[in-house]
């Protein structure tokens, strides 16, 4: 086995790096530095904390492992360095926070100041302990790894869950200048990657190599498998609700119920979940945009569930459409309702599709971007333009249902306090409203508009009836929970009544555009009653109390991109444009371009190779001596393998001699010829010229040996990288 010199292993704990390395390493390190620091400050701050761990790292490398430093224990060390930057820290609020020094230089010069002081002493900290790690522990390169993967993650964590205009400093940024925020993002990945992987490389043990980078492989082959095959996660909001998830199409399949206090988390609220383009303008009355998924309609012995019988609900659609699906005659009264058609693209995956109000019409749409869709789809509705006068005085249910239906539409848990409440609800109706349903159902909603609680924490869930907890207990829930409370005690007053299932939007949202972004905050559930000649009219309890806030910010720019994605990759591009100017400048031609110009750089080297490799064959005989050494160089380097600096070909050939024994012969028969070597000193040459000009054969023959010698001798991932490295010449000497 060839020895590897300290040139090839790298670094043991505590040596001195070398300037290559030194300066690879902290380079990589300044810029997660300034990756971390970019949304936390300002560019003055950021370009701070490039700087300062930059220069920490480098003069820390320059230092000896005899340096008086490195005789200090580490935990000295690190405490130092945390009583500097706790130093740095006052003294950077004491230049924001002294009127005389804003006095002097201005307010936002000392506010710079301060966020210069403060991050570059920050930076050289983390610089600084990193290194002295890495200097004097085998285990030290670990933090460094673990740093710069962790700087890109927790700055881009605002990207997850399909928010792609974020972090904002991103997508501020592209937008301004008419670029997709998902490019940037990508080239950020590229960059992260590139620089665990060099990181990899520059690995203390070079025999370990194939494996970090196989892990490395591993863990990213893993997440694309596991996005293909099992999808990004969905919100747990919208979850909970039977909404999104991976399962099969349709609500049937979802097996827990639909109560999940003490398990919500709202922190996925503003997840984008789809978006919708409207086809027809249409704002509705209530302020609020209705689409309907699903809805529990069927009393499972224990509360509401799905409708098994194919008799319920069907107005209901459960797959999505690969075909266009039919369900206008299940929607009455269409000479009160309007036609409006929308495009809905689903960011997660749904277990069905939904549609605005009273879908009538499913059509599957081309998908203009199957990256960002998961599905699309084109809905007609029929949505209502209800009046008062035409809701009051209709009777509830319909007059061709079976009495197995109505029987389903109105059976509910056999709790006799539902209709015992429901009846003092209603007491107080004037008399010509005592009997009508809407009047009744409108009663029920006001008291608990007025009396319920909204909050995401309740402890309902596992009561045998979790609406009955809720209503005769502390009303405090959430939109399930009225829902529920509302379509029994609907029921219990002879209205047929079933709990619907979506999305509701604020119309507000839509700001005046033909776009509307549904996200995981606007998942919902309300109650409907059945009216004759109308249909399905939703009623839907408002608590006017609130113990959780759950507004979302406007996310205008976020609704205007996805949805000229959704349209098409022409309008994209127009929005891109219009976004940028006059800016002339993409960052899909400069990444294209710097694609190109690496392409053409590995190309270039590559073919310096094959020239520097091939060139012997067709040289004349003088210069054979010196063209076939050089390409066994180039051979040696392919496998790692380089002179020492300061050591000479003869020991070079020499420590190679163990496994390499004919680079001896070709050294020595390379050498007798070489100037210097094959001249004597009084002049002439010292052989004789026909064992100057050694035949093409003959130098030919002793570098396929040495091939056959290095092949034998080095271990496998040598060979592998010999064949496919680019560069040897760039390291043979």
């Amino acid at each position: 086995m060839i020895e590897i010199t300290q040139h090839n292993r790298g670094l043991t704990p505590g040596s001195q790096p070398r300037a290559q390395q030194s300066v690879i390493r902290a380079l990589i390190l300044a810029i997660a530095c300034w990756v971390l620091s970019t949304p936390l400050t300002t560019v003055a701050g950021s370009a701070a904390a490039f700087s300062g761990c930059l220069l920490a790292c480098l003069w820390l490398d320059r230092q000896h492992a005899g340096a008086r430093l490195f005789r200090l224990r580490s935990p000295l060390i690190v405490l130092i360095i945390a009583i500097t930057l706790a130093v740095g820290a006052a003294v950077a609020n004491w230049l924001t926070g002294t009127s005389l020094i804003a006095q002097t230089v201005g307010a936002m010069a000392s506010y710079q100041l301060g966020q210069m002081l403060f991050w570059v002493l920050l930076a050289a900290g983390i610089g600084l302990t990193l290194r002295l790690l890495a200097r004097r522990h085998s285990w030290g390169s670990i933090p460094e790894l673990l740093f710069v993967a962790s700087a890109f993650v927790i700055t881009l964590a605002a990207h997850q869950r399909g928010m792609i205009d974020r972090p904002y400093f991103i997508g501020d940024f592209a937008l301004i200048r008419g670029i997709d925020p998902s490019s940037i993002l990508m080239a950020i990945g590229v960059i992260a990657v590139l620089a665990l992987a060099v990181l990899l490389m520059m690995e203390n043990n070079h025999k370990r190599l194939p494996y970090h980078f196989s892990v490395l492989a591993v863990l990213c082959f893993s997440l694309l498998a596991y996005v293909q095959f099992f999808g990004m996660p969905t919100p747990s909001l919208t979850d909970d609700l039977g909404l999104t998830g991976q399962s099969a199409a349709g609500g049937g399949s979802q097996s827990d119920n639909p109560f999940r206090d003490g398990e919500n988390d709202a922190s996925d609220r503003e997840a984008p979940v789809a978006i919708v383009l409207f086809r027809d303008d249409y704002e509705p009355d209530s302020g609020a945009y209705y689409f309907r998924e699903s809805a529990y309609s069927q009393f499972n012995g224990t509360l509401l569930w799905t409708a098994e019988d194919d008799s319920l609900d069907q107005d209901l659609v459960s797959e999505f459409p690969a075909s266009p699906i039919e369900v206008s005659d299940q929607v009455p009264a269409p000479d009160k309702r309007r036609s409006v058609t929308t495009t809905i693209g689903l960011l997660t995956p749904h277990r069905s599709p939904f549609g605005l109000d009273a879908p009538v019409r499913f059509e599957r749409a081309p998908n203009p971007n199957s990256l960002r869709f998961r599905q699309t789809y084109t809905v007609e509705s029929l949505v209502p333009e209800f009046s008062f006068p035409d809701l009051i005085g209709r009777q509830a249910g319909s007059p061709d249902w079976t009495v197995a239906q109505w029987t389903e539409y109105l059976e509910m848990p056999d709790d006799p306090r539902y209709g015992e409440f429901a009846n003092e609800l209603i007491a107080n109706l004037r008399a010509e409203f005592a009997e009508d349903p809407y009047a009744k159902a409108l009663a029920v909603k006001d008291w608990l508009d007025t009396n319920g609680i909204y909050s995401l924490a309740n402890e309902h869930a596992y009561a045998t009836d979790p609406a009955a907890s809720f209503l005769f207990g502390d009303m405090t829930g959430y939109c399930i929970h009225f829902a529920y409370a509302a379509t029994y005690l609907y029921r219990s007053l002879g209205i047929p009544a079933r709990v619907g299932v979506g999305y509701s939007v604020p119309s507000a949202n839509r700001a005046g555009g033909s776009a509307l972004l549904i996200q995981a905050v606007h998942g919902h559930a309300w109650p409907e009653i059945y009216l004759q000649d109308l249909g399905w009219v939703i009623v839907d309890p408002t608590p006017a109390q609130t113990l959780v806030d759950m507004s979302t910010d406007p996310q205008d720019s976020l609704q205007q991109m996805l949805a000229d994605m959704l349209r098409d990759d022409a309008a994209f591009e127009a929005f891109l444009q219009d976004q940028a100017g006059d800016s002339r400048w993409s960052l899909v031609n400069i990444t294209r371009g710097i694609a190109l110009l690496l392409t053409a750089l590995l190309l270039a080297a590559y073919l310096i190779r094959f020239y520097r490799t091939q060139v012997p064959a067709w040289a004349s005989a003088q210069n054979q001596y010196r063209l076939q050494y050089r390409a066994a160089l180039d051979t040696l380097a392919s496998y790692g393998i380089a002179r020492r600096h300061g050591e000479s070909r003869e020991a070079f050939a020499r420590r190679l001699a163990p496994a390499a024994p004919v680079f001896g012969v070709l050294t020595e028969d390379h050498l007798r010829v070489a100037p210097g070597y094959g001249l004597a000193p009084a002049g002439g040459w010292q052989i004789s010229d026909q064992d100057a000009l050694a035949s093409r054969q003959y130098w030919q023959q002793l570098r396929k040996q040495l091939q056959l010698e290095l092949t034998r001798s080095q271990p496998q991932w040598r060979r592998f990288i010999a064949v496919l490295h680019p560069a040897p010449w760039l390291t043979s000497r």
